[in-house]
C-alpha cells in the first residue's frame, strides 16, 4: 500500500495536480483504482469532468461490496458514512475471509483504518517527491496496482466457476483497452463477470435441481 500510495502521489503531481489537490483527492475519494483513473484521464488531456465521471463509475464497484458487507457489519445512522468511507478492495477481502461476524468486523476495521492512514501518508510523500524521483514506471512502481489486486483476488479463485468468471472479465477488459477510454474496460469487464456469474449460477442450480 505504501508503494502504491507513493506511485499515485508521484504520478498525480507529474500529471499536473498540485500537492494539495493530490492529498485532498486521497483523503476524500480514498479508492486507489478510481484515483489512478482520474489522473490517467487528466494526463491524457481529458477534462476534469470526464476524469471525475470515469473515476465515479469505476468506484461504483464499492456499492456491490456493500451488499455483502451490510449483513456482517450491521451499522446504522451516522456510522454508515464513516464505515462506507473505508469500504475498499482490501477491507472487503479481509472481512469476507472470516466465518465469524466478530472476526470479520475486526478485520474490516483494522484493514480499512490502517490502509487509510498509510495511503494518505504515502500519497503525501509521493506528491512531495514528485518529479524528483522521475517517471515511477522506471522503477516498476506502476506494477504495484496490479500486484495488489492480484494478491487479493487470487485466494478467491478456489473453484472452476470463479476462475471462468475471472478469466472472462480479464479477456473483456484486455480487448476493450485499445477501443475505449481509460476506466471503461474495468467497468465493462466487471459487468461481464457479474452477468456471466449469474448465468452460470442459474445453470448450475438448474442442473442440481
Amino acid at each position: 500500500v505504501g508503494t502504491y500510495g507513493i506511485t499515485f502521489g508521484a504520478l498525480a503531481t507529474s500529471s499536473g495536480l498540485s500537492v494539495l489537490q493530490t492529498c485532498v483527492l486521497s483523503l476524500l475519494a480514498f479508492t486507489g483504482a478510481s484515483q489512478f483513473a482520474f489522473i490517467g484521464v487528466v494526463a491524457s488531456g481529458g477534462t476534469p469532468l470526464t476524469a471525475a465521471l470515469t473515476a465515479t463509475l469505476l468506484g461504483a464497484r464499492n456499492m456491490f461490496y456493500s451488499i455483502s458487507l451490510a449483513r456482517i457489519l450491521q451499522v446504522a445512522g451516522w456510522r454508515k458514512a464513516a464505515v462506507a468511507h473505508i469500504v475498499i478492495d482490501e477491507s472487503t477481502a479481509m472481512a469476507l475471509a472470516h466465518d465469524e461476524p466478530r472476526d470479520s468486523r475486526t478485520a474490516f476495521a483494522w484493514t480499512g483504518i490502517s490502509i487509510f492512514i498509510m495511503w494518505n501518508l504515502m500519497t503525501f510523500i509521493g506528491a512531495i517527491a514528485g518529479n524528483a524521483i522521475g517517471d515511477p514506471k522506471t522503477f516498476g512502481l506502476d506494477a504495484a496496482v496490479a500486484a495488489a489486486f492480484l494478491g487479493l483476488a487470487w485466494p478467491r479463485l478456489s473453484d472452476n466457476l470463479s476462475r471462468i468468471v475471472a478469466l472472462a472479465a480479464v479477456i473483456t477488459a484486455i480487448v476493450l483497452v485499445p477501443l475505449t477510454v481509460p476506466g471503461v474496460p474495468i467497468i465493462l469487464g466487471g459487468g461481464a463477470a457479474i452477468a456471466l456469474g449469474l448465468v452460470l449460477n442459474v445453470a448450475q442450480f438448474a442442473l442440481d435441481a
